[in-house]
């Protein structure tokens, strides 16, 4: 009986961690065409219409070369996403804008979406993850 319940436990325990291993999908963003390497890119993911734009799932930085960098979100799930990011050229982690609200540094959206007299729409930057890991190349 005591070996039993240790099989049980072990059992248990074994599909906890298998549960835990990495299941998602890497989500790689390469960004092309910046206007200098000066600075930082700030990238973000989203995984809803109504946090695009606003607070990301995960969000990262990436140093510059080249006037192009890369970054990875690792280990995604299934779903529908988003990627939204800017070069904070200055450094201070902000979009800076002029007093008309247009931005001053550059910024881009997957799947190159642009708004137009405004942000761009969730549904011209969204796009699927499903079963295998997936590269968008946003280009400035």
């Amino acid at each position: 009986m005591n070996t039993l319940i240790k099989i049980i436990i072990f059992i248990v325990f074994s599909q906890v961690l298998n549960a835990q291993d990495g299941t998602g999908q890497d989500i790689t963003v390469k960004i092309n065409n910046l206007s200098n390497n000066t600075g930082k890119v700030l990238v973000s993911i989203y995984n809803s219409e109504a946090s695009f734009l606003g607070k990301g799932f995960k969000g990262t930085m990436s140093k510059i070369e080249n006037n192009s960098c890369e970054v990875t979100f690792e280990d995604i799930p299934a779903g529908t996403y988003a990627i939204s990011l800017f070069h904070d050229e200055n450094e201070n982690n902000k979009l800076d804008s002029n007093f008309l609200g247009i931005p001053k540094e550059d910024y881009g959206c997957s799947n190159n979406a642009r708004g137009f007299m405004g942000p761009p729409k969730w549904e011209d930057a969204k796009f699927e993850v499903k079963n295998k890991s997936i590269t968008q190349t946003i280009t400035l």
